[in-house]
């Protein structure tokens, strides 16, 4: 591996920081993405179900806001059921906001070392072609061996670039993808939440205790 590194040039160590830093994002992506962690599917009726119960407590509510994603949501609307409807959904607002936020962590990141490392890539290529037609001007065509060398170094740090780019662009689509189902399926659950909640508000006032 570090012969094939020491190989391509000096383009390569750039391109393998990219790669390393590709992975590092992926890895700890997939873990903060997870459904169960952002938007577990019990949560909402949980939340029902102790409302209906009148077991809806504050220091219930206070351990929702210190957990991430959804149940921060839920949290903040809550702590603010007293206001009324409107000052509710702006709570969940806000506070969805900070949750998106943190899972658009790292994406302008993924997207940018998607974009520069074929351009790395490209411009290790162009240096390295730069040594083999000093060595033509220097040696003239007869030493293959030499050509060979500053060709094979030129051609590998394109591919090293593409094997960087291809995956960071996958993953990075794949990510926004799973992200903006994560933010629909929050939209959705906080929605319920607020209907049922001022519903039963029309029954009966006072909030969580």
């Amino acid at each position: 591996m570090l012969a094939f590194i020491q190989s391509g040039g000096f383009f390569m160590w750039p391109l393998l920081a990219c790669s390393i830093l590709t992975l590092a994002i992926i890895l700890e992506r997939f873990w903060t993405l997870r459904k169960s962690r952002v938007a577990p599917a019990g949560l909402l009726s949980d939340v029902m179900t102790r409302l209906r119960d009148d077991r809806m407590s504050l220091e219930y509510i206070r351990g929702m806001q210190a957990n991430t994603g959804l149940a921060s949501v839920f949290a903040a609307g809550l702590l603010n059921t007293k206001h009324g409807r409107s000052a509710m959904k702006e709570s969940i607002q806000e506070a969805a906001s900070h949750v998106i936020h943190e899972l658009e962590r790292f994406m302008s990141a993924l997207g940018t070392i998607a974009a520069i490392s074929p351009l790395l890539g490209l411009l290790g290529t162009v240096v390295g072609m730069i040594k083999v037609f000093a060595v033509l001007m220097e040696n003239g065509a007869g030493n293959t061996a030499l050509l060979a060398g500053g060709i094979s170094e030129a051609l590998l740090t394109t591919a090293a670039g593409l094997g960087v780019a291809i995956p960071a662009l996958i993953f990075h689509r794949y990510f926004i993808r799973r992200i903006d189902e994560l933010v629909v399926s929050m939209e959705q659950q906080s929605t319920k939440l607020v209907d049922a909640l001022h519903g039963e508000r029309n029954n009966h006032s006072g909030g969580p205790q």
